[in-house]
């Protein structure tokens, strides 16, 4: 517990402590078995095991919706012992809730997939909420804990650069080191030093698909004793897992590829236990997710509304079979949009035009396969310039005109006047994000139905 927490006495309590640890070390013992199934079976099941649903859920085969706002307790040395943390228990659906403790399950599992050291979720309202929540500590100004600078790639979504450059920019003073070529080793060394907070990249970046050597650029900020902070919403567990190269927490918007049916607007933080960070205390350093569940979490209240998780458990059961179809369709899309006299430029990793489409084939594998998959966001610049490029996306009749991204619906946007429009004209110069951009997020139809919408909508340039 921090230090400003008054430490009580709970020797009264040894025997409901003593019970629920029984309790605990059963659930451990079938996540550790769990720990050894493959990637899709994890999708499936978590830590949902028919054991567990028919221990407290009535033998339900799907993860129960817990809509109640709180939990009920046996007596008062129960309602004590929860309330006071000493037992696992969910208390009140702010602090925790059983669908969504069922969901940072799964999460903790997927981005921890066959790594030699544990890790733990919190879930959070959104994915903005959830780079706040995993973000904030580090920049918090406590004794000891000074905030000196932020190093973050410029190349990342609108919501971030406004939370990091006004939120922690501009009224709270701390300066951003913004990397302007990520794929520039020297340009993150000569920016990363021991008064960093945090060094937070997008693996792969929205909407211009920029990438960077997660591995070297841990070892960077490692020296140095910061965490690096990873956004892999776009990858996924599926495609990419930065803690196994070296990140030490994962941001998701599980809002995106997460709950695919785009019912559900939620976010996540996943963390290595042990992580690396100088200015953390131990609690922070051993348990990064669990600590930020425990106490500003607890306080700020970003909670996940259970039926947001649940949506986002459906979904998330068949994440490496949509990932492999995505990204085959995105695949011929962005090879015809390479080829077509209307288009300038694509970007799309999995073209070997793409200046780190090599990069991006060390990091980018479908889990449990040798086969290279980029996902299902691509962008490209029309020939004509700003008002080409809205004549485009206005004659688009199958793919959806909106700001959203990851469904199983096809959408596309204009970053320049949506997602990055209030960054400002010299920011998204900087993150290459012009006017004539267009961000196709492909779905799960027929390619060819895709393709042949894109065709009528640029032969009117």
């Amino acid at each position: 517990m921090e230090a400003e927490i008054v430490t009580e006495n709970y020797a009264h309590l040894s025997h409901v402590i003593t019970e629920a640890r029984k309790r605990q070390a059963v659930w451990d013992q079938e996540l550790e078995r769990m720990r050894q199934l493959h990637f899709s079976t994890l999708c499936v099941h978590g830590g949902y095991t028919p054991a567990e649903a028919i221990r407290n859920n009535q033998g339900s085969v799907v993860e129960p919706v817990y809509s109640s706002t709180a939990q009920a307790h046996a007596d008062s040395d129960w309602l004590e012992a929860a309330l006071a943390y000493q037992i696992p228990a969910w208390v009140y659906s702010r602090i925790a809730n059983p669908t969504v403790g069922y969901l940072e399950t799964v999460l903790s599992l997927l981005e921890g997939y066959r790594l030699p050291f544990q890790t733990a979720a919190c879930c959070t309202s959104s994915g903005m909420s959830a780079i706040k929540a995993a973000t904030e500590p580090f920049v918090a100004d406590r004794p000891g804990n000074r905030p000196k600078n932020i190093v973050a790639m410029v190349q990342c979504y609108g919501g971030t650069y406004q939370q990091f450059d006004v939120r922690y920019g501009r009224e709270r003073g701390i300066p951003i080191r913004w990397v302007h070529d990520a794929t520039d080793l020297d340009e993150w060394n000569q920016k990363i030093d021991s008064d960093t907070c945090f060094v937070f990249g997008e693996f792969p970046s929205n909407p211009g698909l920029a990438v960077f050597d997660i591995q070297r650029v841990a070892e960077l900020a490692h020296g140095q004793g910061v965490p690096l902070i990873v956004d892999s919403t776009i990858a996924t567990p599926a495609l990419c897992r930065p803690l196994s190269h070296g990140a030490d927490i994962v941001v998701q918007s599980l809002t995106k590829t997460m709950t695919s049916s785009g019912r559900g607007i939620g976010g996540a933080l996943i963390s290595k236990n042990g992580m690396t960070c100088h200015a953390a205390t131990p609690e922070m350093r051993d348990n990064y997710a669990g600590w930020v569940k425990l106490w500003p979490y607890r306080d700020a209240g970003p909670s996940l509304s259970p039926e947001s998780a649940a949506h986002t458990l459906d979904s998330i059961k068949t994440l490496r079979m949509k990932m492999d179809v995505l990204s085959q369709n995105a695949m011929h899309v962005a090879q015809f949009l390479e080829d077509h006299p209307a288009v300038e430029s694509v970007n799309y990793l999995g073209l070997s035009s793409h200046p780190q489409h090599a990069l991006a084939k060390r990091y980018m594998r479908l889990v449990d396969s040798e086969e290279n998959r980029y996902g299902h966001l691509l962008s490209f610049t029309v020939k004509g310039g700003a008002n080409a490029a809205r004549k485009v996306l206005d004659r688009l009749e199958l793919v959806f005109r909106a700001t959203d991204l990851g469904r199983i619906k096809s959408v596309a946007t204009i970053p320049s006047i949506s997602t990055h429009q209030q960054q400002g004209e010299h920011a998204r110069l900087a993150a290459r994000i012009p006017a004539a951009l267009v961000r196709l997020c492909v779905g799960g139809e027929d390619p060819e139905d895709l393709i042949a919408d894109l065709d009528r909508a640029l032969t009117t340039v």
